[in-house]
């Protein structure tokens, strides 16, 4: 059985062999580094937030996928409650700027680039990943929804803008060509390199060397310019699965690779106006249908939800089997949060 719970410094090793099974994937996960503190410091986070006792710039969920009949951890992915109140959190605003002149009959429209910290405060949504060997039976759909379905339940600990960065183009050699045309000039280190640092929360060297003054996109490499608001073709299904919930790219991109930011109000997602609140009730045998649904036992500390295929039907009951009931740690009578997995067409 498969079930997404909140991550425990049991699942140390499991995630940090999910996180050498990422830097096999390339550059650009650096949410997940192969670094046994940092990952044992992101555990301590979402407990410390669990028990309350993380200030809100410390504020943070991480949830792991795991395969119970092997008690083995093979996904994560987690929630950030509100970056940059501690550092900068930086991007590129994508404008436009006007230059023009009467007496020489010149009006020209230019595409620039800003540095910028308009989502500070922002929730995130970040570090996912699926172990290769999982990537079927819509665990990856599960697995990142899984999320929207959390902030639904409780929405009073998120703020009312939602983010997601996705990984910009590189090629299969790790190179980002928006690097190569703008901040390997300012930093005179690799993208590699500049990425981990960022990834793994050095970010002040950001602010000192990062161009104040706005970037002409006309003055980048035509290669450069070609990538901007491009995803890497690993992250085009991630983002697809954020954008069927309602996020959407609205002209911010990374300062690294010129990955595009999604974004949306939590007011607008998916989980937030369609999952419903069932009673349980528990049965020998159930009916199954094509249709898959995230049902989550919505108990905050003790957070888990299951991808079942029970035929849910109009009304208020859901009918789940003994162990399905014991998986989510629900009794008779108890509440738990639907959600269809893929939007139904009549909504």
């Amino acid at each position: 059985m498969m079930i997404v719970r909140h991550a425990a410094h049991r699942d140390l090793d499991d995630i940090y062999r999910l996180a050498q099974r990422a830097g096999e994937s390339g550059i650009g996960l650096t949410s997940l580094p192969q670094n046994k503190e940092i990952l044992a410091a992101r555990i301590t986070r979402t407990t410390c937030t669990l028990e309350g006792l993380a200030e809100k710039a410390d504020a943070s969920y991480l949830f792991v996928l795991e395969d119970t009949t092997i008690q083995k951890i093979v996904g994560v992915s987690a929630i950030e409650v509100a970056v940059g109140l501690n550092e900068p959190f930086y991007n590129f605003r994508v404008a436009t700027q006007v230059h023009a002149s009467k007496a020489l009959n010149v009006y020209k429209t230019l595409d620039t680039l800003f540095l910028s910290n308009d989502h500070t405060g922002c929730s995130e949504l970040c570090t996912l990943f699926l172990d290769p060997e999982y990537r079927k039976n819509q665990n990856g759909k599960f697995l990142s929804k899984v999320r929207f379905l959390f902030i639904a339940a409780f929405r009073s600990f998120f703020e009312e803008r939602l983010i997601a960065e996705m990984r910009g183009f590189s090629d299969e050699n790790g190179h980002s060509p928006f690097w190569d045309s703008l901040g390997y000039h300012f930093f005179n280190m690799d993208f590699a390199a500049a990425d981990y640092l960022s990834g793994v929360g050095q970010k002040v060297f950001i602010a000192e060397l990062m161009p104040r003054f706005p970037v002409y996109v006309d003055l980048l490499s035509k290669e450069a310019r070609a990538v901007i608001a491009e995803m890497h073709p690993h992250t085009l299904p991630a983002a697809k699965v954020l954008m069927s919930e309602g996020l959407k790219y609205q002209g911010y991109v990374d300062i690294f690779d010129a990955g595009p930011t999604l974004e949306a109000k939590t007011s607008d997602l998916r989980a937030v106006n369609e999952s419903r609140l069932l009673k349980v009730k528990i049965v020998d045998q159930v009916e199954t249908v094509n249709i898959q649904y995230l049902v989550a036992n919505d108990q905050y500390k003790d957070y888990c939800v299951l991808l079942i295929n029970n035929n849910v039907q109009e009304g208020d009951t859901l009918l789940m089997t003994a162990q399905q009931a014991q998986a989510l740690n629900v009794s008779e009578q108890d509440q738990v949060r639907v959600l269809a997995l893929e939007k139904m067409e009549n909504n």
